[in-house]
């Protein structure tokens, strides 16, 4: 009988253990971090690690259905960059501060991916009253941006601010202020996965960080 017992109890113990082991295996899995990009639900960009399994997987947030022109005064939607991995930004033309280096960095992007279909550039123009299509276009042709490759997309001055605080998070006044009057200008380079979802913020201004960029776009590209 206390064989029998000591058995037992040597069955449970092994049990036990494995469960153990695949639960941890299971949580070293969901939180890697190393070979996963986070997701950013709000303002706030707090990282998030989600996995598939998780409940909220589905709930994850992604940019809303958009519609613009762009600098060859093609129709720009969402569709454009459906099953892309995509960078978006926000810019105008006249802007002589942070816009030319975002314009630099852009280029970067731009001739690192040239050739690679998967990965495509949006650049929202947040001055759509100056920004015309031929403004974009010249923009364009002056800094030798591919249109196949990157679009410079102007539109509806509402959609685009709606879009920049509440898809993109793109302003951060706009978080503290609430001030829809108020003018956008950020820095942000927006990295954006296949299903629309936010997967990484980044200085536009910098070198380093775009750099940083174009590793965790290596990322994007070997997820399933």
């Amino acid at each position: 009988m206390k064989i029998l017992i000591e058995k037992q109890y040597r069955n449970v113990l092994i049990l036990v253990s494995l469960l153990v082991l695949g639960t941890s295996c299971k949580k070293e899995e969901a939180v890697n971090k190393e070979t996963t990009l986070p997701f950013f639900n709000s303002a706030l960009f707090t990282p998030e690690w989600i996995p598939e399994s998780s409940k909220v997987y589905d709930k994850i947030h992604t940019i809303a259905d958009f519609e613009f022109v762009n600098q060859d005064g093609n129709k720009v939607t969402n569709k454009t960059y459906e099953g892309k991995i995509y960078v978006a930004d926000f810019f105008f033309v006249t802007c002589p501060g942070i816009c030319p280096m975002l314009e630099k960095n852009m280029s970067i992007l731009q001739d690192k991916y040239l050739k690679d279909d998967n990965v495509l550039l949006l650049s929202h123009t947040v001055m759509p009253s100056k920004d015309s299509v031929p403004v974009l276009k010249q923009y364009a042709t002056e800094n030798g941006i591919n249109s196949n490759k990157w679009n410079l997309v102007t539109g509806d001055k509402k959609q685009i601010y709606d879009l920049a605080r509440t898809s993109y998070f793109a302003d951060e006044d706009f978080v503290k202020t609430q001030d829809e009057d108020a003018f956008i200008h950020t820095e942000n380079f927006i990295l954006i996965d296949k299903k629309g979802r936010i997967r990484g913020v980044y200085n536009g201004t910098l070198k380093l960080e775009t750099q940083r960029l174009m590793r965790h776009i290596e990322l994007l590209k070997k997820e399933s």
